[in-house]
């Protein structure tokens, strides 16, 4: 890659709130992931590479010494700066959307989790709505941080109705899997509906989570139903997408009307 090679897509977008080195950043760390760069040639210098982002030398020095701290990159006085041979992606979790409830079972017991608040509140118009509950009704609210090989991977903030919240205690919500407490309390999972997509992380998540202020998370909203399809847990996750993913596998059905796809599994 050279400086002829500037693109705009490339320009550090200054209405964003995320800061312009933490941008350089993701381009020139997905850049290295993909292979754009030669690892046995140097990338471009600070000079080469302000001028294509158009930026100035210290936000270029900000963004590479982020990579370097991560080990994507390693700087040889005198020659240059290299990208790591093969740089590998943190340790990802991904799951996939068909098989929901056993991927979010597998999940909570091949991770670890903090909790960071648990208490009984009155449900806000729309906690109610998504638990089936009159307005101002108490319910459970808990406030966790998974981590995967000890690196912060979700935000979760739950609410369970308070009948149910009431037969487990705190240290089994931050050792157990929800929907292990749920089963163990008698409550049959049976269904979920659920919702994707992205914001942005405010001071107090992007604390938790070890990211920048602004960084864009992917965002879930799920509720859980039993067997009688009474809703028995709201959620809302907030995910960093350099380190989960969800897939999605589909096929295409022909038919001699259309051509659509469709999930498979």
């Amino acid at each position: 890659m050279t400086t002829s090679d500037s693109r705009a897509d490339l320009m550090p977008n200054t209405a964003s709130p995320l800061p312009l080195y933490h941008q350089m950043y993701m381009v020139l760390r997905e850049q290295i992931l993909e292979g754009a760069f030669d690892a046995q040639s140097p990338m471009p210098s600070e000079n080469e590479l302000a001028r294509s982002f158009k930026v100035s030398r210290i936000t270029v020095r900000r963004a590479l010494e982020k990579l370097e701290r991560e080990g994507m990159i390693r700087r040889r006085r005198g020659l240059g700066t290299f990208p790591i041979q093969r740089a590998a992606r943190p340790a990802e979790l991904r799951t996939s959307i068909t098989g929901l409830l056993e991927n979010l079972l597998a999940m909570g017991l091949s991770t670890e989790v903090q909790l960071i608040d648990f208490r009984y509140v009155g449900a806000s118009e729309d906690v109610a709505a998504k638990l089936a509950l009159p307005m101002g009704s108490t319910v459970q609210k808990a406030v966790r941080v998974r981590k995967i090989k000890g690196q912060p991977m979700s935000h979760l903030t739950t609410w369970i109705p308070e009948d149910i919240g009431r037969k487990y205690a705190p240290d089994d919500l931050a050792a157990e899997p929800l929907l292990v407490l749920l089963e163990n309390v008698g409550i049959k999972v049976s269904s979920a509906d659920q919702t994707i997509t992205a914001r942005l992380a405010d001071a107090t998540v992007a604390g938790l989570l070890d990211v920048p202020v602004g960084s864009p998370l992917l965002a879930v909203k799920r509720v859980v139903f039993d067997q009688d399809d009474r809703p028995v847990e709201y959620i809302q996750a907030l995910y960093r997408p350099d380190v989960y993913e969800y897939r999605l596998t589909m096929s295409r059905k022909t038919s001699d009307e259309s051509s659509i796809w469709q999930p498979t599994g």
